[in-house]
């Protein structure tokens, strides 16, 4: 005897070897034994034998009509058999029985299964809507077949033009156009990246980093809406001529100075910031544009401002205007440059010049300094500011030291970078240049006085705080964002409170709101200032712009990588010089790209060594190269002068505070 029964979804037939009960033990087709139960076993026959059983009753399925099926079928639940009287025209046989079932129990879209053997013809509606969706698969099928094929062809099928972004960031994973892109990419094994490119659907890896960063940081678009210039109250015009000193490409102008020689023999100098706090109001809509943005985003070659450019040309330090700004006043006694009292107003300022560092950085050195040598804007006062300056950095080292560090190294290297046409200049410039001094300095001057300033009126501002938390020392020396005055120990100062890049920095603006009421009400500043003790809004500021200027800085960090790639393809570069930062980390002596060098031998940090370039990859951002030679400790270790990983975690802040100032 035979049996024709159901195991696992499945259909299949055996032999009957024995019965115990309501259990048959069955040999099926294979060989295999198999223990079956009485409901599942849908018939008995005895003939044909069971491999040629199942072989008649797949042609028997084959040649099923399923539209004449389901017409016969009616409406009503039904068992296999009786359809099949209807269908055959005769009680079925074996094999026909069988095939019915292989067809009926293959066509879930036209048959629901009830139960063993039984079944429910799938409503017309269903059926039909079923049926349509079927056929919208097998177009789709046809047109992804389509898509891979151009991919692979290395054209962009135009319904990928409009989401080729989505694609590469955001995909939708169930779309055809992304299962396209999977295959093709896996066909040619290339990742979607690089096929995008080839396809001319990402005109070039420059245009890939920047849209991926827009994409997640700007998804609106980095469009400003339209905006209505603020206008900013009378103020009393300053009796200065203030001078600023910033980068020929810098055009958010923040800071400018001035000096006024006292006829008691004191100094008076003005440390002058953009004003846009007296024209933008807190949850106004420049502040909702400001607060969304958080920071101005600097790459090489560009930059996408936290203002909107009438807003920033309104209040920016520009050369021959008189312009709203917040001035703080430091009387100093030039005998031994100490100061006498501090003085903070808003007023409008005269902007007598904006000194470029490109014209000036030859000329003012420390030699000429020293020597008086030099014909150049504003000398007799720039001489008075490095005198001054000189004096705060040995203050802040002082101080430093009785966090218990050690003072900054002075002979690090910056790098600048230029791109026009897509053409890449990277120029060296020594940290710690007298220009470059003059305006780190005061500016650390004016934050510190500030955060001060808040504190004593107990006014809550926005400070950065390093050093005295909890844990290691790695964790003790991370720079944090906090609402209250706190020391700064990697830059040697009591408070530190960024306020004096109000044009670039959300925080700054912020800060300068509260500066503004801490000068205009005196005591009563903690009534009428904006943010008043305690107030929630103020973490979330602080915290939606630790994570938006994290992102920011990642984004010029890679940028930054990028044209050093670039300027490695600019110049033919095959052998460079690099310099050990540590272990297999080195970076090269021209441009400031960093290669990790697995197998590197052990040398001592500040090591020159030559390097051939093998190859680069401005997609992925690396570098492949290899030892040529070890030269011996270069003098200038520019870079790596560092004695441990302790006193170099407070440094790099330290000397990043300085920079971003």
């Amino acid at each position: 005897m035979n049996l024709f029964f159901e195991e696992s979804g499945d259909f299949k037939a055996g032999t009957v070897l024995s019965q115990q009960g309501e259990a048959y033990q069955v040999e099926l087709q294979t060989g295999k034994r198999t223990k079956v139960k009485a409901r599942d076993i849908l018939f008995q026959f005895a003939s044909p034998d069971p491999a040629q059983l199942l072989s008649d009753a797949k042609a028997v399925a084959e040649d099923v009509d399923l539209d004449f099926l389901w017409e016969v079928a009616g409406q009503e639940e039904f068992g296999y058999a009786d359809l099949g009287n209807e269908y055959f025209g005769h009680e079925p046989k074996p094999h026909e029985a069988a095939g019915l079932l292989l067809r009926l129990h293959s066509s879930p879209i036209y048959f629901y299964k009830k139960g063993k053997g039984r079944y429910k013809a799938a409503p017309e509606a269903s059926l039909k809507a079923a049926l349509a969706g079927i056929e919208k698969k097998k177009q789709q099928a046809v047109i992804q077949a389509q898509y891979v094929e151009q991919l692979k062809a290395q054209q962009l099928p135009d319904a990928f033009k409009p989401i080729v972004l989505q694609l590469l960031f955001k995909p939708d994973k169930n779309s055809i156009e992304y299962k396209a892109l999977e295959e093709a990419s896996a066909a040619m094994q290339m990742t979607p990246q690089r096929l995008l490119l080839a396809t001319g659907g990402i005109a070039s890896p420059k245009q890939l980093h920047l849209s991926k960063f827009l994409f997640e940081s700007f998804p609106k678009g980095t469009r400003f809406p339209a905006i209505t210039v603020p206008d900013v109250q009378s103020l009393p015009v300053a009796e200065v001529q203030a001078f600023s000193i910033d980068d020929v490409t810098t055009t958010e102008i923040d800071d400018a100075f001035s000096i006024v020689r006292q006829p008691d023999g004191q100094v008076r100098v003005g440390i002058h910031i953009a004003a846009p706090g007296l024209g933008i109001k807190r949850n106004d809509a420049l502040d909702a544009i400001a607060r969304q943005r958080l920071s101005t985003v600097y790459m090489p070659g560009d930059k996408i401002t936290m203002l909107p450019d009438e807003l920033v040309e309104a209040f920016t330090l520009a050369e021959g205007r008189t312009c709203p700004a917040l001035s703080l006043y430091a009387t100093l006694d030039p005998s031994d440059w100490s100061v006498v009292s501090t003085e903070t107003r808003a007023e409008a300022v005269p902007i007598a010049a904006n000194l470029r560092h490109n014209d000036l950085d030859d000329v003012v050195t420390e030699e000429n300094l020293a020597a008086g040598a030099g014909d150049y804007a504003h000398k007799a006062d720039i001489e008075l500011l490095w005198q001054w300056a000189q004096v705060l950095e040995k203050a802040r080292m002082v101080k430093r030291e009785s966090f218990g560090l050690k003072p900054e190294q002075a002979n690090r290297v910056d790098f600048n970078f230029y791109v026009e046409n897509d053409v890449v200049s990277i120029v060296r410039r020594k940290r710690g240049a007298p220009l470059d001094k003059i305006v780190a300095e005061l500016m650390i001057f004016a934050n510190s006085t500030w955060g001060k300033l808040m504190h004593d009126h107990g006014v809550p501002g926005i400070y950065r705080a390093q050093g005295g938390g909890g844990g290691g020392w790695a964790a003790k020396m991370q720079v944090r964002m906090v609402t209250h005055a706190a020391p700064h120990q990697g830059l040697g100062v009591d408070q530190y409170a960024w306020s004096t890049s109000p044009l670039r920095r959300y925080t700054d603006l912020v800060n300068q709101w509260q500066i503004l009421a801490c000068a205009e009400h005196g005591v009563t500043a903690p009534l009428v200032a904006p943010f008043k003790p305690k107030d929630a809004d103020l973490f979330a500021i602080v915290s939606a712009f630790d994570a938006a200027y994290a992102a920011y800085a990642d984004f010029q960090s890679g940028m930054e990588r990028y044209w050093c790639l670039r300027w490695l393809a600019q110049e033919n570069a095959k052998h460079v010089n690099a310099v050990v930062l540590k272990d297999e980390v080195l970076r090269l002596v021209d441009i400031p790209l960093i290669i990790r060098l697995p197998g590197m031998p052990q040398v001592a940090r500040g090591t020159q060594v030559k390097l051939d370039l093998i190859r680069w990859d401005e997609v992925d951002l690396t570098v492949e190269a290899r030892l040529i030679e070890v030269t011996t400790a270069s003098a200038e270790t520019d870079a790596v002068t560092i004695e441990d990983d302790e006193i170099a975690i407070a440094e790099t802040e330290a000397n990043a505070e300085s920079v971003q100032e």
